[in-house]
C-alpha cells in the first residue's frame, strides 16, 4: 500500500490523542508532524506512552510542515478551524476537520449555535459531511471533510433509514442521549472533575440549544426528503468515554416492529462499522468503547405509536477520530476498516 503523508493540527485533546493513536498504526498514512498549544518540545512517546518520537509543533511550525503531506486533520476548536482550512485549501491539501465549523450548509445557523458569523459560507459549499454510511459517494470525492459530531452521528445512523423508507414521521423526533466526559473536551473545568460527576447523571444545553441540533436536523432533513423537527436533550454521564442514545419519531400508520427492524438492518447490510444488534440484545457502551462500532437495536412502541432506536458508540471513535480515519480511508480509496485491527483507548 502506497503510503499518503498526513499531519494533526491540534494533537493534545481527546480526539486529537485518539487520531495520533490511529494514525501511527495505519498502514497507508505516515504521520509527518502533530501540534499542541501545550507541549510543543515534548515528544508523543513522553506525553502518551505512544510509540513515536514525533515532538509536538506550534500551530505555525505544524503550518509550515504541512507543505510536504498530502491530507491534514484538524482537531481543534471551531474558530481555530475557521482560520486554519482556507489557507490549507488554497495550498491544495485535503483537511478532514473535526470540529463544527463546516458541518452546517446554512450560514444563517453559525451566530445562534456556535456564537460566530461564519467567515467562508464558499467553503461551506465545498465541505462535505464525513458520514460515510449516508454519504460515502460524495466522501470518496471530498477535498474537505467536515467530520461529523458525536451525537449527531448516534442519532442520523439510528433514524436516517427509517425517515429514508418512510416508516416514521419527520415532524416529531426526540433524540436523549449520554455522553461521558471527554466529549466536553480536555479544558480544566470544576463541573467535570472526577469528584463532581461521579455517581451523577446530569442534563446541560437542553431545550434545542446544543450545538449538534441543526445538524441533526440537517442530515434527518435528508434523508426523509422534508423538514425533520427535532428535540434533543444531551446528558453528561459518569464515564470517560461513549454515547448511549435513545431516539424516538412517531410511527406512520401501519407500521411495525418486522418493517423497522428489516428496514435498519438493509441499510447496514454491507457496512462493516454499523451492527444491528440480534433481538432482545440492547447496546451498551462498553461494547464500543475503543472502536469505531455503532451498535443498534429498534422496537415498535405500539403503545405510544413511537419507533425506539438505541445507539452506542465510542464518542472519540467513532463520534470523531475513529469516523475522522474512517474518513480518511474513503477519500484515498482505502478499505474502509484499514488501520482498525488492534483496538485500544488513550483514555
Amino acid at each position: 500500500m502506497q503510503q499518503v503523508t498526513v499531519g494533526i493540527v491540534g494533537a493534545s485533546g481527546y480526539s486529537g490523542l485518539e487520531l495520533t493513536r490511529l494514525l501511527l498504526r495505519h498502514p497507508g498514512a505516515r504521520l509527518a508532524f502533530v501540534t499542541s498549544d501545550r507541549w510543543v518540545g515534548q515528544t508523543v512517546a513522553e506525553r502518551t506512552g505512544l510509540a513515536s518520537d514525533l515532538t509536538y509543533l506550534g500551530v505555525e511550525a505544524g503550518l509550515e510542515a504541512a507543505a510536504a503531506c498530502q491530507l491534514v486533520f484538524l482537531a481543534t476548536p471551531a474558530e481555530s478551524s475557521l482560520t486554519l482550512v482556507p489557507p490549507l485549501r488554497a495550498r491544495g491539501l485535503r483537511v478532514v476537520d473535526l470540529s463544527g465549523s463546516f458541518r452546517l450548509q446554512d450560514a444563517s445557523l453559525y451566530p445562534r449555535y456556535y456564537r460566530f458569523e461564519h467567515p467562508a459560507p464558499a467553503q461551506l459549499r465545498e465541505a462535505v459531511y464525513g458520514l460515510p454510511e449516508l454519504f460515502g459517494d460524495q466522501v470518496r470525492q471530498a477535498a474537505l471533510v467536515a467530520n461529523p459530531g458525536c451525537y449527531a452521528t448516534a442519532a442520523a445512523l439510528s433514524l436516517a433509514p427509517l425517515l429514508a423508507a418512510g416508516l416514521v414521521e419527520a415532524a416529531d423526533v426526540v433524540v436523549v442521549a449520554a455522553s461521558g466526559t471527554t466529549g466536553a473536551g480536555r479544558a480544566v473545568k470544576a463541573h467535570l472533575l472526577g469528584s463532581e460527576v461521579m455517581g451523577e447523571l446530569s442534563v446541560y444545553k437542553a431545550g434545542g440549544v446544543h450545538q449538534h441540533t441543526p445538524e441533526i436536523e440537517q442530515t434527518l432533513s435528508a434523508a426523509a426528503g422534508e423538514p425533520v423537527r427535532l428535540s434533543f436533550t444531551p446528558l453528561l454521564a459518569p464515564m470517560p468515554r461513549g454515547i448511549l442514545a435513545t431516539c424516538t419519531a412517531r410511527l406512520a400508520p401501519g407500521v411495525g416492529a418486522e418493517a423497522l427492524r428489516e428496514t435498519l438492518s438493509g441499510a447496514y447490510a454491507g457496512e462493516p462499522f454499523v451492527r444491528v444488534l440480534p433481538e432482545g440484545v440492547w447496546p451498551r457502551t462498553g461494547a464500543t468503547l475503543g472502536s469505531n462500532a455503532c451498535h443498534l437495536q429498534v422496537a415498535a412502541d405500539l403503545h405510544a405509536g413511537r419507533a425506539v432506536v438505541v445507539s452506542a458508540i465510542d464518542n472519540l471513535g467513532k463520534g470523531a477520530a475513529g469516523q475522522a480515519v474512517q474518513c480518511l480511508n474513503a477519500v484515498l480509496g482505502y478499505p474502509e476498516t484499514e488501520g482498525f485491527e488492534r483496538p485500544g483507548p488513550v483514555v
